[in-house]
This record gives C-alpha cells, structure tokens and sequence, in this order.
C-alpha cells in the first residue's frame, strides 16, 4: 500500500534563482513560503557521501571534547569561495538536483527534505519536533 503524501510537503511553485545567487524559493501547497541559501542547501545535502561525513564529524566532536583545542595560524588564512549554484535540473515531480561550485552535484533534494529542512522556525517546531 503506497504512503500517503503529506499535502504540505507538496510545492506549488518553485524558483531556483541560480542566475542571481539568492538561492530556492519555494511556495508549498499550505501557502507557505520557504527560502534556502545555497550554502544552507549544500550544508544540508541529503546524499549518503555527506550523511556519512556528517556522522563522522558528530562521532569526532565527541572524541575531540577530551583533547585540548588546537591553536590555528592566523599567518595561514583560508580562503573559500561562497556556495553558489551553477545548475539545478528537477528531478522528476519529486525533486531537485543542484550542482554547486565546489564540485559536489550528488545530492538530490526531494520536496519532503526541503520542506522538513525549512530554516523558518514554524516548520522546525512542525517537521523537526520542535528542534531548532
């Protein structure tokens, strides 16, 4: 038996403002409007490449709470461009793909992650049992 799909996960218009740099508006069937920065969207990727870097940075952070902090060189700064987009391509009528000026172009972002990932705060206490 399918699952049922959650009509406030369904978009009703979507804008993909790669040309500007702004990022993905989007207006779901509830008439909420959501927007995600391209960084925010990259940060968040759904592919298993970055779930597994995620895990191991959250298992490292808690090893590294018994080591004392390292002292970082200010001689030595480093330089990262912002996150832009430089292609989206929608995936079937379930998704979007983005390919962002790192290189990274694997993860595909359906409507239900990017609605339970909205940075507002009524879709976090809603989709993400009131986590911030």
């Amino acid at each position: 038996m399918p699952i049922p799909v959650d009509q406030r996960k369904k978009p009703t218009a979507i804008k993909i403002h790669v040309s500007t740099g702004t990022g993905v508006d989007i207006t779901w069937a509830d008439s909420h409007v959501s927007h995600y920065d391209f960084a925010y969207l990259r940060e968040e990727c759904p592919c298993a490449t970055c779930n597994e870097k995620r895990d191991q940075e959250h298992q490292h952070a808690g090893s590294k709470a018994a080591q004392p902090a390292m002292i970082s060189s200010p001689a030595l700064p480093m330089f990262k461009p912002k996150i832009r987009a430089q292609s989206a391509t929608q995936v079937g009528n379930y998704a979007v793909q983005i390919n962002f000026n790192d290189g990274h172009n694997t993860g595909i972002f359906s409507y239900d992650h990017l609605r339970s990932i909205c940075p507002c705060a009524e879709c976090a206490a809603v989709f993400r049992n009131s986590k911030p």
